[in-house]
C-alpha cells in the first residue's frame, strides 16, 4: 500500500513531461512574454533601445540570456527574468524568435 502514491506521483510526473512535449504552442505562449518589452513575435518598436528578438540567432539569444543569468551582463529586469525559465524552456523560446522574420 506504502508503494500506491509514489507509483502515482511517478505517473503524474510523466504525464506532466508528455503534456510539455505535445503542446505544439509551448514555444509561442513561451515567447509571448516577452512581448512587453521585445515586441509581438520579437518585433521591437524601433528606436526604443530595446533588441528585437526575430530572427536573432539562437546561438545568440542563448548565449545573451545565460550572460543575463549569470550576472556577466547588466540587466534591470533581464537577470530575473532568465532565472524563471528552465534551460529546455530558454531553448524553445531562442529557437520560437531565431525562426520569426
Amino acid at each position: 500500500m506504502k508503494l500506491l502514491p509514489a507509483i502515482t506521483a511517478l505517473g503524474l510526473l510523466a504525464a506532466n513531461s508528455f503534456t510539455h512535449a505535445a503542446d505544439p504552442n509551448l514555444a509561442r505562449n513561451l515567447a509571448a512574454t516577452c512581448a512587453n518589452c521585445h515586441g509581438t513575435n520579437g518585433h521591437a518598436v524601433k528606436g526604443a533601445g530595446i533588441d528585437a528578438l526575430a530572427g536573432m540567432e539562437k546561438s545568440k539569444t542563448l548565449q545573451k540570456l545565460s550572460d543575463f543569468r549569470s550576472g556577466d551582463k547588466p540587466a534591470s529586469i533581464m537577470h530575473q527574468i532568465s532565472k524563471g525559465y528552465t534551460d529546455e524552456q530558454l531553448d524553445l523560446i531562442a529557437t520560437f524568435f531565431a525562426a520569426q522574420k
